[in-house]
């Protein structure tokens, strides 16, 4: 049987479906996470501003509500950089990326760090924590600057409320993840078919590479894990093979994109991007450059970023990249307006 060909039209549609960026979604915020494959939150008013784009009904209080009642967690999972997931999907993603994110760690870090000094680091560190959160300068105290810094490689955890959250942006409290929310209980297998799953919910259909490289997982453990699951097999228009899950939304091509307001470190704008055409190759070097590697907030027109906004003397300002058409520039400015009452 001929392999169904997606364009990138369908495939630019499938992700905006999968990222809730079609229409907002009226469900709970760890389940919300769960479909979208997690949120980064390096800098913590973006993961509210993403949430906000995607929720029906979102306020800043619902999240840090959630971080507050552990039913959501962030800390360092992906690519060694911080992310927002469900409490019930932290451990699946720590579990399954441990091994080769301890192994990255240590190859960057080789003839300048000592494994079994960090590890120690981490015994020591396990144990004060034993008797609650601690702040980073008391982490430092206690295990010295340089160890504090790869301590988190060799023990698993979290930043704690109200440090990382849109009232205390600064994350700067630390607790053991298993104290925070409970033992691991899952197997690697299990983990890493998890992950896939996420990666695929959020962003598929796609190639088994851009899930290794999101992830950060060996090819190997993501071909043995897509041999385990069950799928739908498309092609692009190159003939590239796609992996997908059954019954994940897949748009009609025609279907209308709203505009949608986009924070800093959101993902639909990485690697995965170039396979969906959400960020136009013409405008690339202006959202990712050299001074400004975690990008600038974007907006997006009929499912592609079209400028950047920001917030500026108590309002948000766009600054598109190309002429709108009146009707456009209302919606834009209308969308650009309930923002602003956002950050108010």
């Amino acid at each position: 049987m001929t392999e169904r060909v997606l364009t990138q039209r369908e495939l630019n549609r499938a992700l905006l479906a999968r990222q809730l960026l079609l229409e907002r979604a009226r469900t709970p915020l760890p389940r919300a996470l769960e479909r979208i494959g997690g949120i980064q939150a390096q800098y913590a008013p973006s993961m509210y501003i993403g949430l906000w784009s995607r929720l029906d009904g979102f306020g800043r209080d619902t999240l840090t509500r959630a971080l507050e009642r552990r039913s959501v967690a962030q800390g360092t999972l992906l690519r060694a950089t911080i992310h927002l997931v469900s409490a019930a999907d932290w451990w699946p993603w720590s579990v399954a990326i441990r091994d080769g994110r301890r192994e990255w760690w240590i190859r960057t870090h080789r003839g300048r760090m000592d494994t079994r000094q960090f590890a120690a680091a981490a015994r020591r560190l396990r144990l004060q924590l034993k008797k609650g959160p601690l702040r980073k300068s008391e982490i430092e105290e206690l295990l010295g600057r340089e160890s504090a810094l790869g301590v988190g490689i060799f023990l698993d955890l979290v930043r704690v409320p109200p440090s990382g959250t849109w009232e205390r942006r600064r994350a700067d409290i630390y607790a053991a993840a298993e104290d925070w929310l409970g033992p691991a209980k899952v197997k690697r297998t299990d983990a890493v078919d998890l992950l896939v799953r996420r990666y695929l919910s959020g962003f598929g259909p796609a190639p088994a590479k851009d899930i290794a490289n999101w992830a950060m997982l060996p090819a190997g453990d993501v071909t043995d894990a897509l041999g385990r699951l069950k799928l739908r097999r498309f092609r692009n228009e190159e003939g590239k093979e796609l992996v997908d899950l059954p019954r994940a939304p897949l748009p009609d091509p025609d279907t209308s994109a709203p505009v949608r307001f986009l924070p800093t470190w959101d993902a639909t704008l990485l690697a995965h991007a170039r396979r969906t055409q959400i960020l136009p190759e013409k405008y690339r070097e202006r959202v990712f450059h050299v001074k400004v590697p975690q990008s600038v907030s974007t907006f997006l027109v009929d499912g592609q970023v079209a400028g950047t906004w920001r917030f500026e003397s108590g309002r948000v300002k766009v600054a598109p990249f190309h002429k709108l058409d009146r009707a456009t520039r209302r919606k834009l400015d209308e969308e650009a307006e309930r923002l602003t009452a956002f950050h108010a």
